[in-house]
């Protein structure tokens, strides 16, 4: 990926409305370029979509949670992610290696509501669950800085 492409994936990424004007001006190209390649990274799916970012404390979903989850059968089908879509307090769902199937993040307005989302997420899916509970975000949704890595 060329650095220009980069630059402007960083930009879009911390701001997403951003003109291709504005996207212009930083970049040092024209709008017409600029439009070009942000096309370009839209058909190769770079760049998959653009969305909203939510203030969940306003939306009354203050209470955020890790729940890990392993099949209770390990001969099971792996098939908990789709057993479990229909649950919209689940906002994501991440494969992991080690003595989890998955971790899914979760958000709720309130402890007994994540305790009855955990007890749908058990008969669901039928997996045993460990739970961790958010306490604070010191920060989320940062820019990545893309190609370079951590350095």
């Amino acid at each position: 990926m060329e650095e220009i492409d980069r630059q402007i994936l960083t930009l879009l990424a911390a701001d997403g409305r951003m003109s291709f004007t504005d996207l212009a001006k930083e970049t040092g190209l024209s709008v017409s370029a600029v439009h070009q390649r942000v096309r370009r990274l839209e058909k190769r799916g770079v760049i998959r979509g653009y969305a909203a970012l939510v203030d969940h404390d306003a939306v009354g979903l203050p209470l955020t949670a890790f729940v890990s989850i392993k099949p209770i059968d390990p001969a099971a089908p792996d098939d908990a992610p789709e057993k479990l879509e229909h649950l919209t307090a689940i906002e994501a769902c991440h494969s992991v290696a080690g003595d989890e199937s998955y971790i899914l993040k979760v958000r709720v307005e309130s402890p007994i509501a994540l305790e009855h989302l955990l007890q749908q997420i058990r008969a669901a899916a039928n997996v045993s669950t460990r739970t961790t509970i958010v306490l604070s975000t010191p920060y989320e949704h940062r820019t990545p800085d893309p190609g370079h890595g951590t350095s």
